[in-house]
């Protein structure tokens, strides 16, 4: 996080002395005097989890590890503008994202290891507010917080395994997100890469009396979202 932010930072310098030193005809010149405009968002998820495992948890289990895995994020971007560097914005969101947990049994003193996939489809419904620099010809900077509201389609949680012991999560969850992207203002819209970070607050897990799942005290989302909107 704090190499990215870094170079969040030199870019955000650098445009500023570039904007500076050249004038360039503006695109767009009143797209932000409107009241509200709308557009359309594609991204790709990076989630795990955060665990934290019970300290006198079974012997036959020696480590618990999340491993995060690449997803796909579709969404709907609505933006409201609430003053000259300030906007509400609303942006539901279709998520495809997978995780995976990552146990070490000792069964008769043979260790072995067991990989369980989390496979989610979320109905994300997504609140922030975005401040913006000021402009700089046809570019401008901006921070993004805000908190997630996330219903997974997919859920086990009420699923009979049938024998075959799986993680089960629970189906709502709620993140908080920060993030920091750029405004390129081309001819006919308005095109903006985003990097956000977003951080689940409930306990997810669905303690099922399992080796699984009682082994965890809590297991809350995490996770990385790199985002292009077009507005």
């Amino acid at each position: 996080m704090k190499k990215i932010y870094s170079i969040a930072l030199i870019l955000f310098l650098g445009q500023q002395v570039f904007a500076q030193r050249y004038n360039v005809p503006l695109n767009l010149p009143n797209y932000d005097n409107k009241a509200m405009h709308f557009g359309f968002l594609i991204g790709i998820n990076t989630l795990d989890f955060k665990i934290t495992p019970v300290t006198n948890t079974d012997e036959e289990l020696f480590v618990i590890e999340s491993e995060s895995q690449k997803g796909f994020n579709l969404g709907i971007v609505s933006n409201f503008r609430l003053g000259r560097n300030l906007d509400f914005r609303a942006i539901p969101t279709l998520s495809l994202a997978e995780r995976r947990v990552l146990y070490t049994l000792n069964d008769n003193t043979i260790l072995t290891d067991e990989n369980k996939k989390i496979e989610s489809t979320f109905i994300e419904l997504p609140i922030a507010l975005k401040y913006k620099s000021e402009r700089y010809n046809n570019m401008r900077s901006y921070i993004v917080t805000g908190f997630k509201a996330s219903i997974d389609l997919a859920s086990q949680r009420n699923i009979d395994d049938e024998g075959f012991e799986i993680v089960k999560i629970k189906k709502n969850d709620f993140s908080y997100e920060i993030g920091l992207g750029f405004d390129f203002y081309l001819p006919y819209f308005k095109f903006s890469p985003e990097l956000k970070a977003n951080f689940g607050l409930p306990n997810v897990l669905v303690d099922d009396d399992s080796i699984y799942s009682s082994s965890i005290k809590s297991m809350k989302t995490r996770g990385f979202t790199v985002s292009f909107t077009f507005e």
